[in-house]
């Protein structure tokens, strides 16, 4: 019963994560961490 638990926790975890960045890039933001990913000066390395 506890691994289950564990299993559904973890998958929930990884779920609104991947939904979150899924979100993101249909917005059109280049590199999610960065606290600059809206403007276009951002200087990471990240950009295509």
């Amino acid at each position: 019963m506890k691994n289950i638990l564990i299993a559904l926790i973890l998958i929930a975890i990884v779920g609104s994560a991947s939904y979150y960045i899924w979100k993101s890039k249909k917005r059109g933001q280049k590199c999610i961490g960065c606290p600059y990913s809206g403007c276009e000066k951002c200087k990471c390395k990240s950009k295509p």
